[in-house]
């Protein structure tokens, strides 16, 4: 095999590694053991595919730039596809000085729940409004938000759901 193509071979394994391992890790912080462990058992077997193809013969600036640029380029792929998949929940947590009871009932008729808190802060009075969303849900939400309320200050946090509650699914 040419020097080029074995880096090049060198490159998609380390991409396809480090995709597969930058998935692992975010599965794994959800709580997704099973599909973690599916994910890690294909990432060994690749990883072994690439260090293998590294250190089979003399070193060149091929397989070495092959290792290094599949590695920075899978982390990238790989945090792509992890939002794309857009597994979980994040809570918003949304700031309105004028129109909270209105961003609440919002969010309940389009299926949300909406839990409304009245604080004082820096100015005065302030609604502040938790809504637990399904990531897959975050841009609509936000929408509604910014439609009522365009100066609202919204927060958004990872949410890992215990138990109860009222998720939209």
């Amino acid at each position: 095999m040419s020097p080029i193509l074995g880096g090049l071979f060198i490159f998609i394994m380390r991409v396809a590694d480090m995709s597969l391992d930058t998935l692992r890790l975010l599965f794994v912080m959800r709580g997704k053991k099973f599909l973690a462990g599916l994910i890690g058992a294909t990432q060994a077997a690749i990883f072994i595919l690439a260090v293998s193809a590294v250190l089979k013969g003399p070193l060149n600036v091929w397989n070495v730039l092959g290792y290094s640029l599949g590695f920075g380029a899978g982390i990238i792929l790989g945090m792509v596809a992890e939002e794309r998949l857009a597994i979980g929940y994040r809570m918003f947590r949304i700031f309105s000085a004028q129109h909270g009871h209105e961003i609440a009932d919002a969010l309940r008729d389009a299926g949300h729940a909406a839990t409304e808190f009245h604080a004082h802060g820096k100015d005065g009075l302030v609604a502040i409004i938790n809504c637990a969303v399904a990531r897959k849900d975050i841009q609509v939400v936000q929408k509604i938000v910014e439609k009522i309320d365009s100066g609202a200050f919204i927060m958004m946090d990872e949410v890992t759901p215990l138990r109860r509650g009222y998720f939209r699914h």
